[in-house]
């Protein structure tokens, strides 16, 4: 390149810096073919592989994505399914349990009530027991003060047991009629 700038100043022209020089055109044209032609033999298909390859992984990380997606909701449908079968289940379990109070309840108030009625017929029929006892015992002290006291007034002794029974219970059947009358008087 020296030797062309030599011979341009020995011919005392000067160079316009506008017009290029025909050499260094046709050297960077040559250049840059050989550069163009390293970069689309080497360079450009690497890019392109890995553009494929990228693409191909993002396209693939689609569909999987979208797999994934449709698994997530259909495992979210089968969970609202079990978790509704859950609520039924446990309403039921409620129902049952809350009928089943309801019949311990019953059961608890027959059984509570068979034990009142029970426990009112034992009493009933001890004070009735008792008040047998206490009639025998007050007919057995009334007859034996009767017997005195008729004894008495009467002058003679009434210790013939067959004549006191009788003396004592036809006096015993006269109070108890005129007990009866009275009540029926104040009824």
């Amino acid at each position: 390149m020296q030797s062309f700038l030599i011979l341009a100043a020995a011919e005392g022209e000067e160079h316009n810096p506008l017009v290029p020089v025909w050499q260094e055109v046709v050297i960077a044209l040559v250049v840059f073919a050989i550069l163009f032609f390293a970069i689309k033999k080497f360079v450009v298909p690497n890019f392109e592989k890995t553009f494929a390859e990228r693409s191909s992984a993002i396209e693939g990380g689609i569909a999987a994505a979208a797999t994934k997606q449709a698994e997530a909701d259909a495992k979210l449908a089968e969970l609202e399914q079990q978790l509704a079968e859950a609520r039924h289940e446990a309403a039921r379990i409620r129902e049952e349990a809350r009928e089943q109070g309801a019949a311990i309840v019953a059961e608890m108030r027959e059984q509570a009530q068979a034990e009142s009625t029970r426990i009112v017929e034992h009493g009933k029929a001890q004070i009735e027991a008792e008040r047998q006892q206490a009639v025998t015992s007050l007919r057995a002290e009334v007859g034996t003060l009767a017997t005195g006291l008729a004894g008495r007034i009467v002058g003679e002794s009434l210790e013939d047991d067959a004549r006191q029974a009788r003396v004592i219970e036809r006096f015993l059947a006269d109070l108890e009629t005129a007990d009866a009358s009275d009540a029926g008087k104040d009824a």
